[in-house]
């Protein structure tokens, strides 16, 4: 198992410090103070100094952190700041850069998810090697899925690695959200899918179609654009199963992300290996968990990452 973390040389974000249920960000030039339920240790730098740095802070509503309930709230502004704004990843590798708009949403979160960053890397450099394999053989570009694909940034690391992507998210406002993306980064022809991803993906089986890459980051619990529940602990090993059928067999990558709390990455890495029938000694198949590492030394968990390469 490993920890990765985002690498230092992004300059547009940093988090700055943890504590007492909350995080302090910066995310490009604008400080942000959001709930963090696994922050169980206290701040380093005091309330105030929080206070004075910070242009906005997260204040949960009725039903925040319970199951099945949106983080949902509101921001209190400390600092004038735009409602929106820019930030761009120019990742390790040549020609991994994109651009992100971030905005306050009604449920804490702002555009982007800085953690995954490692899995950009992964997915990109991946990404590359399959699409020079398949140039050289006189193939198309590799076709990757991204389920449960949110504003996009993984979507943008594939794409600007050359493949053929698939986005696919339940929610219509968060599709455009990333097309805007894909726009501001200077990138075209994504297809863009609003469905439900469990659906989307016993379809695909029936068809037979077949990905090269497929990213999944599904929700503990959420909604199909037809009213579909989704409920990771009943849904999670079924969709798995689903994209066993659908990731090709040599040549493909597959990356499961869960942020679910009590999901450790032993769990993961089983159901993987479950669901696609994989050796004991499979080779390529990894699992860790992703870390922000505030200015302070510590070290604040956030999801758990597992990756096949075949």
């Amino acid at each position: 198992m490993t920890i990765e973390s985002p690498a230092n040389f992004w300059k547009d974000y940093e988090i700055v410090d943890s504590g007492n249920f909350e995080k302090l960000e910066r995310f490009g030039k604008y400080y942000l103070m959001r709930p963090e339920p696994k922050a169980l240790w206290d701040r380093t730098l005091s309330l105030q100094e929080w206070e004075r740095t910070a242009h906005v802070r997260f204040k949960p509503g009725a039903g925040f952190g319970k199951a099945g309930k949106e983080d949902s709230g509101s921001w209190e502004k400390l600092r004038k700041m735009d409602e929106q704004w820019l930030i761009r990843y120019t990742g390790e590798q040549k020609g991994l850069d994109f651009s992100l708009r971030l905005g306050l949403t009604s449920f804490k979160h702002v555009g982007v998810f800085p953690e995954q960053a490692p899995n950009w890397e992964y997915i990109y450099r991946n990404t590359s090697e399959i699409a020079d394999r398949n140039k050289a053989e006189g193939k198309a570009a590799p076709k990757v899925l991204n389920l449960f694909a949110y504003t996009g940034a993984a979507s943008l690391a594939a794409k600007a690695a050359g493949a053929d992507v698939t986005h696919l998210d339940s929610v219509r406002q968060v599709v455009t959200w990333a097309r805007n993306n894909m726009e501001l980064s200077r990138l075209d022809n994504i297809r863009w899918v609003v469905e439900d991803a469990l659906k989307f993906a016993k379809r695909e089986a029936k068809r037979g179609n077949v990905y090269q890459g497929i990213i999944l980051d599904p929700p503990a619990y959420g909604h199909g654009p037809d009213g579909e529940k989704w409920k990771l602990d009943e849904c999670l090993f079924d969709i798995l199963k689903c994209t066993a059928s659908i990731l090709a067999t040599e040549n493909s990558f597959m990356v499961l992300n869960l942020y679910s709390n009590g999901y450790s990455a032993m769990l993961g890495e089983t159901a993987v290996r479950q669901a696609f029938g994989l050796p004991a000694d499979m080779q390529g198949l990894e699992c860790g968990e992703l870390v922000l590492h505030d200015r302070f030394g510590k070290n604040l968990p956030l999801s758990i990452f597992v990756r096949l390469k075949r």
